[in-house]
């Protein structure tokens, strides 16, 4: 685990990047600033204004972020973001990633038009197999709502609600990397506000309280550092990546006057403009809370890593540089940039896996959409995508019967999904049922672990004897399991 350093009262600690192994500064560059690991201990400022929620206990304790020099953070972060699958997560969120907070008068110049005319180093990929992720690291990806009357990629634009938010585990342990949706519509307890949506952490206090909160929510998951993006970052870098291929599952159409935003989109798959990606993530169903759009925003950080992955990007890349340094703030240091795209660069296609924080809507609160942590049971999921334990619990090992398992049929011959559920009842899948057919017909068939772990999808795989097995959450939201029928089913 990250070295964790707990930030005591007015007073600063800055600790060394321990999780890489080369910490020697990159050829031609500025020195960067040490930047504080963002940790927590179990003890709590005994602040009595701040409310403590039913959610976390002790939820409230003093915490600082102080910003480093970025101006190769942003290069670092935009080719990063086209060779690996860490800036596809982060590219869901869309949101603007630079703020002032712990930034001087001459850092954040840096930021306006002339850092984009400062040029790149040849050299700065030279070494970069030398820098090695050695120790798991959690950074939180905030997409960041349009602010009206602000300017994009300005300091204002960064202090909205945050549209998306994904917290991101890279742990070199077990080669993965996995990412957790957190819905904008999570009832978190933020301190001197009460109960509140968590995408209004950043609005009240910006990345530093976001992570604050997320972090106790999340049993003292450590938060190492922070990225957010801008909506305008989604579709300028789609735009300039020439569309990606999604899947529209169906037709989707919105207006909205006031704010002058509309959705039109057709089912199908289809190469969708930058515009298009923007309405695709953004769009939200009546009725249905913040969870179908989660998905959607999976689906398409999976179609934006196959297409950065692509090597027709490589002659895109100024024009993705630019883009990037116009739209994107963090305070990862460069060296840690290096090593996050030497790390995702080389993890197994297998190695990336997705799933949303578990819980609930209650339809006893005054707002239908808020959604309530429930991590019963979840000890494995919040191990593997935040690092941390529940003292005195233990994995929950659930039994066959027990697992829901959805079925769609996308081999598009009828009657298919019936020979399947009858074939998972006959191997003790004895809740496996009939959901709506998949529009998309495939040649293979899928095995979406929505909920839990990979071993759980290659049970039903070896009942099977055939399916790829992903893990995202993708599938049928109530089910544990979905199954898509290909054509390769006889």
């Amino acid at each position: 685990m990250v070295k964790q350093v707990e930030r005591k009262e007015n007073q600063d600690n800055f600790p060394d990047t321990d999780w890489l192994e080369n910490q020697e500064a990159p050829p031609n560059t500025e020195q960067s600033h040490s930047v504080e690991t963002v940790t927590y201990s179990d003890k709590v400022s005994q602040n009595p204004g701040a409310t403590i929620g039913s959610i976390p206990s002790q939820l409230y304790q003093r915490l600082g972020l102080s910003m480093p020099r970025w101006l190769f953070w942003i290069l670092t972060i935009a080719v990063g973001m086209t060779l690996s699958g860490l800036l596809v997560s982060a590219l869901a969120l869309w949101t603007p990633l630079w703020s002032s907070v712990g930034q001087t008068d001459d850092e954040l110049q840096l930021s306006g038009k002339e850092s984009e005319k400062s040029p790149l180093p040849a050299d700065l990929w030279s070494n970069i197999s030398q820098y090695k992720l050695i120790r798991p690291m959690n950074i939180l990806v905030m997409g960041i709502e349009p602010v009206p009357g602000s300017v994009d990629g300005s300091p204002e634009s960064f202090a909205g609600k945050s549209d998306t938010m994904l917290l991101i585990r890279l742990n070199p342990g077990d080669k993965s990397l996995r990412v957790l949706s957190i819905p904008r519509d999570t009832m978190i307890a933020i301190p001197e506000q009460g109960l509140n949506k968590v995408s209004q952490a950043n609005a009240q206090g910006g990345p530093v309280l976001a992570a604050r909160v997320i972090s106790r929510t999340l049993n003292n998951a450590p938060i190492d550092r922070y990225i957010r993006i801008s909506t305008s970052g989604l579709r300028q870098l789609v735009d300039q990546l020439g569309g990606v291929e999604v899947f529209v599952p169906k037709a989707m159409n919105y207006r909205d006057a006031s704010a002058r935003f509309s959705i039109n989109l057709v089912e199908g798959w289809q190469n969708l403009s930058g515009e298009q990606a923007e309405e695709f993530a953004r769009f939200r169903e009546s009725d249905t809370g913040d969870l179908p759009r989660v998905q959607r925003q999976q689906a398409l950080l999976m179609a934006l890593r196959e297409k950065l992955s692509s090597p027709t990007v490589v002659p895109r890349l100024p024009q993705l540089i630019r883009v990037m340094r116009k739209y994107f703030d963090t305070n990862l240091k460069l060296e840690e940039m290096m090593a996050l795209v030497n790390y995702s660069s080389n993890l197994e296609r297998d190695s990336f896996e997705m799933t949303i924080l578990p819980g609930i809507f209650s339809r006893l609160s005054a707002d239908p959409n808020s959604y309530w942590i429930d991590l019963t049971g979840q000890v494995k999921l919040l191990s593997d995508y935040t690092g941390v334990g529940i003292a005195g619990m233990r994995p929950i090992v659930r039994p066959l019967p027990s697992l829901k398992v959805a079925v769609q049929n996308a081999s598009n011959q009828p009657g298919q999904a019936e020979k399947v559920i009858n074939t998972l009842k006959q191997r003790g899948f004895s809740n496996a049922y009939a959901s709506t057919n998949w529009s998309d017909t495939q040649r293979e068939t899928e095995i979406i672990v929505q909920r839990g772990s990979r071993e759980l999808g290659e049970q039903v795989q070896q009942a099977l004897g055939l399916g790829h097995v992903k893990v995202a959450a993708t599938g049928v939201l109530e089910s544990d399991i979905t199954i898509r029928v290909g054509k390769d089913w006889k």
